[in-house]
């Protein structure tokens, strides 16, 4: 089992990247940060990029989701235009339940993934482990 440079073992701080992510984006970063300067071990560097980009992609599909929230006076006018009134409820019912279900994908998908790195282990995802190996 390789030791970091903090002394505890690079799983445990491969799990550590995606659970702080759990507390926002900014830590997750701060700490791929730490491991991307100052870690040798390319496991390692590679679950620091892969959990950043795992909370990116979560992080970009809710800002998505609040953009058709801020967004519903202009779906109730479109439904006006064509004279198809337009539940607002509903609207808003509908965004609630995919905010929702998108936080619980993350938090399973991530609690996967760190519980995964623990043993130095990942789980594959096919596009984004190959645009890490090609990139890093």
């Amino acid at each position: 089992m390789q030791k970091t440079r903090l002394g505890i073992s690079a799983g445990l701080l491969g799990a550590a990247l995606y659970f702080v992510g759990l507390l926002g984006i900014i830590p997750v970063v701060l700490l791929a940060g730490y491991v991307l300067l100052f870690e040798d071990n390319e496991w390692l560097k590679r679950t620091a990029v892969k959990a950043v980009a795992i909370f990116a992609f979560f992080a970009i599909l809710l800002a998505f989701v609040t953009l058709v929230d801020n967004s519903r006076w202009l779906i109730s006018n479109i439904g006006g235009i064509f004279n198809r009134p337009v539940n607002m409820a509903r609207i808003g019912s509908a965004i609630s339940a995919t905010r929702n279900i998108i936080t619980v994908l993350r938090d399973l998908f991530v609690l996967l993934l760190g519980f995964a790195a623990l043993k130095q282990g990942t789980v594959r995802l096919g596009a984004v482990d190959n645009t890490i190996n090609k990139h890093l």
